[in-house]
């Protein structure tokens, strides 16, 4: 499945990061990675300081896959708001789900420090505005559910709005003081290469072909020919879950971005800011670290990569034309892309065991915080290997 289309801004930006190998001997190690994004490069960095013996694989080039097309918005924020997910899985799962996601920023931001990252994170507020009228009643529900569950919210009127962010047509909204932004692609090499220093092999082109069993350990063959005997196996790969696990459990939605030109007065003005709204599909908005502008949005159900890539040009003017509504402000674009996500029933991840597969773990961030629910996942991952149940396992659980 190709999850990204045309080339993504942050593969340019950055140019080549890094190269591995394909994978041409056999291999024994104590857990092996299936996926080398921003998931996978989470989840062997915890593997790692953990002492186990790790090999990571991908069948493309390394974080080439989906992290290459996110927009890397890091918000506690999940896209079911909180007041409704109170009412599908109760309130102690509901509020756990989004503290594990504020919990996660700052986690980010610790090891983005510890590993002397260069992929530009920084901490932002996030504004989420009513771009209705209608949308105001239950938007207000919201903000008194965040405010009765601690987090730190204002409710700002549609003038302070305008007057503050100079946003038309945003009729009120709430103003969180946690969120924060990164280069993705960046930072998630950097992940790899730091842990490469300390015994992490990687391997990318080289496919998972299939896998055989036991009660102790599997034996995997790869694209290459080589095989891997591994005591457990940890699925990293999103999206591209679907085609492992047989039931139905997510729905695969593609999503639009496009960033502007080298903005030196947009970005001054919103680069402490994430900014999206209640429109149905929602735009999102966030800058850059090298001073652009981004936008994204118009999602449609994804149906194949041909007819998703097929719109972008007209997925770039709709963006545009709402950027302008928006800004009173003409968007010149320099890059645009299409990229799939997943939504599941409830906006929460799927992260844990599978009943079809033994000594295995899935991490599946999906909605708007794959990056945060993976982060998540690197501390479920350590309870797993230590066969300790997390917290938050009954309710990112297949089967749910």
């Amino acid at each position: 499945m190709d999850l990204k289309s045309y080339e993504p801004f942050w593969l340019i930006k950055n140019g080549l990061l890094a190269t591995y190998p394909a994978l041409r001997e056999d291999k024994v190690c104590d857990v092996l990675i299936v996926g080398g994004g921003i998931t996978g490069a989470l989840v062997a960095h915890q593997c790692i300081s953990m002492g186990k013996k790790c090999v990571l694989i991908d069948k493309r080039e390394i974080v080439n896959g989906s992290s290459a097309a996110t927009t890397s918005m890091l918000q506690y924020e999940i896209d079911t708001p909180l007041y409704q997910l109170r009412e599908l899985i109760g309130e102690e799962g509901a509020i756990a789900s989004y503290e594990a996601c504020s919990k996660a920023i700052d986690n980010i931001g610790l090891l983005s420090r510890k590993i002397g990252s260069k992929a530009g994170f920084r901490t932002k507020d996030s504004l989420y505005y009513a771009s209705r009228k209608k949308d105001i009643t239950w938007l207000k529900q919201e903000f008194d559910a965040r405010k009765a569950a601690g987090f730190k919210v204002k409710w700002l009127s549609e003038n302070e709005i305008k007057t503050r962010f100079h946003l038309e047509k945003a009729y009120g909204g709430i103003l969180s003081e946690k969120g924060a932004s990164i280069d993705v692609f960046c930072f998630a090499h950097e992940l790899l290469t730091h842990n490469v220093r300390h015994g992490l092999e990687v391997f990318d082109k080289t496919a998972l072909i299939s896998v055989k069993s036991n009660l102790r350990s599997h034996t995997v063959e790869v694209s290459t020919g080589a095989t891997i005997r591994a005591k457990k196996i940890i699925y990293c790969i999103g999206y591209e879950t679907v085609g492992v696990i047989p039931e139905k459990f997510v729905d695969l939605i593609s999503t639009f971005a496009i960033v502007s030109e080298v903005n030196p007065s947009l970005y001054q003005r919103y680069k402490d800011l994430l900014i999206w709204n209640t429109s149905d599909p929602y735009l999102y908005m966030r800058t850059t670290d090298d001073g652009r502008f981004l936008l994204g949005g118009e999602d449609e159900e994804f149906r194949n990569p041909q007819k998703r890539d097929a719109l972008i040009a007209k997925k770039t003017d709709k963006l545009e034309r709402s950027f302008h509504k928006i800004f009173n402000k003409s968007f010149f674009t320099d890059f645009s892309w299409a990229g799939t996500f997943g939504v599941t029933k409830d906006g929460l991840p799927y992260i844990g065991e599978h009943k079809q597969f033994k000594n295995t773990y899935f991490v599946c961030g999906f909605g708007g915080n794959g990056i945060t629910f993976s982060v998540t996942g690197m501390e479920m991952v350590a309870h797993w290997l230590e066969n300790k149940k997390h917290p938050l396992s009954e309710w990112f659980r297949f089967g749910r």
